[in-house]
């Protein structure tokens, strides 16, 4: 029986939805408590629409890439 082989770009691939999916988590959580304390809320949320960005340009990178 013989093994599957490897994805070649699977750790892009998980740090790209790791990276999308929490940085949508930190900007609605900065949305959230920005009612409550405003400069905590910038504080959160500005990171984390930074750091969904980056998931976005990683599956920009990861389309150009060759298999």
């Amino acid at each position: 029986m013989s093994t599957p082989p490897a994805k070649p770009h699977a750790a892009l691939e998980k740090w790209t939805w790791v990276l999308i999916y929490g940085g949508l988590f930190l900007l609605i959580l900065g949305i959230a408590t920005g009612r409550q304390n405003e400069a905590f809320g910038w504080s959160v949320g500005v990171p984390g629409a930074a750091l969904a960005v980056a998931g976005i340009v990683l599956i920009y990178v990861r389309s150009r890439l060759k298999p």
